[in-house]
């Protein structure tokens, strides 16, 4: 059997090289969490490290401040875990907290109307999704109750002039919200840059949109692609494994 904890520590660094092979990496300065088996600690990136660098064994154990519980080398990015503890701490739902700042989530994010229902991919998101004004860098512990406030129980957040957030049950579900939200916002920027009027999914499409989703994808469909892009980084690279 394979152990829970290695298992988390293999799938949370796939999901930072995936975050790398699609583009969606800001340097090294985003972040995804994860809460440990035992419910009590989170593994995050080793702040300084590139993300198709990171490995199973580089990734950083802190508790619920922030504080490294295991050796390590490498620091942690303060306002990343503002950020990532914030939505721990309230959603006992949350195995797993992603954040992006790719081009396309922040220039939506700026976007005074944030996310359209204009494809059939943004539909997903917009079906759970909430909004967080800019407070700047997250590196206030005051900005933690306002921001789980605008989350709720959604599962997307777009933060305004800054980026993505997804929570998930699992690091895989995370990474297929990620992958949706991110979609559809690079969907929206291409649909507005036509220059002509756009087309919106009627409301009564938009709220039966969930219901569907469980249909054709099982959920959202997590457990359906995650092995799938495991497969795809093994035949690449699979020293994220180590």
């Amino acid at each position: 059997m394979t152990d829970p904890t290695q298992q988390l520590r293999v799938d949370l660094a796939a999901c930072y090289r995936l975050i790398a092979l699609h583009g969606w990496d800001d340097l090294v300065f985003t972040h995804v969490s994860a809460r440990m088996p035992d419910g009590e600690t989170f593994l995050i990136n080793p702040y300084g490290m590139m993300f198709e660098e990171i490995t199973a064994g580089s990734l950083v154990e802190v508790d619920a401040a922030g504080a490294k519980v295991s050796d390590s080398l490498w620091p942690v990015n303060p306002a990343g875990f503002v950020i990532h503890s914030a939505v721990h701490e309230v959603r006992h739902d949350a195995a797993c907290v992603m954040h992006t700042h790719s081009k396309a989530g922040v220039a939506v994010s700026a976007q005074k109307d944030g996310l359209r229902p204009l494809s059939q991919t943004s539909l997903f998101p917009y079906s759970s999704l909430a909004y967080h004004d800019y407070e700047g860098v997250a590196l206030n512990d005051d900005e933690k109750p306002r921001l789980t406030a605008d989350l709720g129980d959604k599962s997307f957040l777009i933060l305004r002039n800054h980026g993505l957030l997804t929570v998930g049950t699992s690091v895989a579900d995370a990474f297929l919200k990620m992958y949706l939200l991110e979609t559809a916002c690079q969907i929206q920027l291409l649909a507005q840059s036509g220059g002509g009027p756009l087309i919106e999914v009627p409301p009564p499409i938009v709220s039966g949109i969930q219901a569907q989703a469980d249909q054709v994808t099982k959920g959202l469909g997590a457990d359906l692609v995650w092995p799938g892009l495991l497969r795809k980084l093994d035949r690449q690279d699979d020293s994220y494994r180590q």
